[in-house]
């Protein structure tokens, strides 16, 4: 049982070592990555749409 209580303890230590990001920083990175997706998103979208159009035309 002490190795359990030894593997929580240690990982409380280990937490409280790490360094949060600020409100800031997190809303500004989920920003950054819900623009990328966004974008890829209606990239890849045109790509599918030229392609089917494409094939369409070829059949």
């Amino acid at each position: 049982m002490s190795k359990i209580a030894n593997y929580f303890k240690g990982a409380r230590e280990e937490l409280a070592k790490v360094v949060w990001p600020s409100r800031e920083t997190t809303t500004q990175h989920t920003l950054v990555v819900i623009g990328i997706s966004v974008v890829v998103a209606v990239f890849l979208g045109g790509i599918d749409f030229l392609l089917n159009r494409v094939l369409q035309f070829l059949i």
